[in-house]
């Protein structure tokens, strides 16, 4: 057959590009090598509707190994009691549970997204936005963290069938004890989307959600290090800070809930080559230099966030407990937008995103902040101690966003240093 050069330049281009530049997007990262081999395995030809055990087709008897070992590590790695491996991306996560636990038109309350939420936590053009009422809670003005206190009042007042915690762009602990009580005291549900902080939660950097929550959601790439992809979870007795624990049988149930929501409710066959890639990456997350690459994930972000104080830029919350900061430029730059600022260090390759920050003057198509995170870089053996010179280099454009000299200059550093920091073999 005839090699698809097309195709296969793109793919390289891109390979480039990931090689030479700096990637401080806080929802990426590099997989290993057997990772990526899993991904293209010839499991990607086999249709596996249905479960292990319980399939739609014949031949499924060597993909159930593969998912049985992918449950079975993750239920590990969170001590969990049931887990769900199929769902295609963390939105679609969600998506299934809220067909399990919600009717249509049914409340529930999730971070505002202008502050710092997720798509699938209400945006109006999302499906949870579309077909359920969405409440917010938002994070204090004078400090940027998450405001418990206007939380409990609109829950108290709106009584929302469920309550979710987890966010995109934010950088601290969530106190999902509190949370959990409100949960109990309104007669909600509590979801935890742990789809950024995963590999944190699961080298024990940062408190596991499952202690508290009914169901907990997450995507697989970010911080857990995986191919893209979504999982769900329950615990093993998520009532017992409150010396409850949940019968085995109400598990199950909403297990059975939740494991139809996801096929045949919102999916078709599972992607089993992406499944065997999920068990790869949690065996490499049971690994204990899992544990040394996440604290090193934390201390690089507390260095960069640290850095980007002392060049005078506002760090939503100050700083960071997790692996990605919030910067709003307007406090050095007012009329620099993170539409420009995202654009101008693409071209010195350095890769973030424009994003809203709390209680931002512009749309989010212009916004006035960047979101910036560590695990890529991490990845590929970078130290706190050139955190600084990163936000050096970052500061160098963002002062001079057209300055094509600049840029230029910039790019040059920036493909130097990285060649001293590889990804993978492949």
């Amino acid at each position: 057959m005839k090699r698809d050069n097309a195709i296969f330049d793109i793919i390289e281009r891109e390979h480039q590009r990931q090689l030479k530049g700096i990637e401080l997007i806080a929802s990426e990262n590099f997989v290993s090598d057997q990772v990526m081999q899993a991904m293209g395995s010839c499991l990607t030809n086999k249709y596996a509707e249905g479960y292990p055990g319980k399939r739609y087709y014949g031949g499924c008897e060597v993909v159930d190994e593969s998912e049985n070992l992918a449950i079975e590590r993750l239920k590990k790695i969170f001590d969990a009691e049931w887990v769900n491996v199929q769902p295609h991306s963390g939105a679609q996560a969600n998506m299934a549970v809220f067909m399990a636990c919600l009717k249509p038109g049914d409340k529930f309350m999730g971070l505002n997204l202008s502050q710092g939420g997720h798509l699938s936590h209400g945006s109006p053009v999302n499906f949870s936005g579309i077909m359920f009422q969405a409440l917010d809670y938002g994070v204090r003005q004078d400090n940027g963290y998450i405001d418990y206190d206007q939380m409990e009042e609109v829950a108290r007042r709106e009584r929302p069938r469920l309550l979710i915690g987890g966010a995109s762009a934010y950088s601290r602990e969530w106190d999902y004890a509190r949370m959990r009580r409100l949960a109990d005291e309104i007669g909600a549900i509590f979801m935890v989307d742990m789809a950024h902080p995963a590999g944190l939660i699961a080298a024990g950097e940062l408190d596991n959600p499952l202690r508290y929550a009914h169901i907990v959601t997450s995507t697989t790439h970010k911080t857990l290090r995986g191919p893209r992809g979504g999982i769900i979870l329950m615990g093993k007795d998520f009532d017992n800070p409150w010396g409850k624990t949940t019968p085995k049988g109400e598990i199950r149930k909403m297990s059975a809930l939740l494991d139809s929501a996801v096929f045949p409710g919102v999916q078709g066959g599972p992607l089993e080559h992406v499944i065997a890639a999920k068990a790869v990456a949690f065996g490499e997350a049971l690994d204990p230099s899992f544990k040394d690459y996440q604290q090193q994930v934390r201390r690089n972000a507390r260095a960069m966030a640290e850095a980007f104080v002392a060049k005078g830029y506002n760090v939503v919350s100050g700083g960071t407990d997790n692996h990605c900061m919030l910067i709003d430029l307007r406090t050095k730059y007012p009329e620099l937008t993170g539409k420009v600022a995202e654009k101008a260090l693409v071209q010195a390759d350095i890769t973030v995103n424009k994003n809203m920050v709390p209680f931002d003057s512009r749309s989010p198509f212009q916004t006035s902040g960047i979101r910036v995170g560590t695990p890529a870089i991490t990845t590929r053996g970078v130290k706190e101690d050139m955190m600084g010179e990163i936000v050096e280099l970052i500061d160098r454009v963002l002062s001079e966003p057209e300055n094509t000299s600049v840029i230029t200059a910039v790019r040059e550093k920036v493909n130097q240093t990285m060649k001293q920091f590889p990804i993978f073999a492949y």
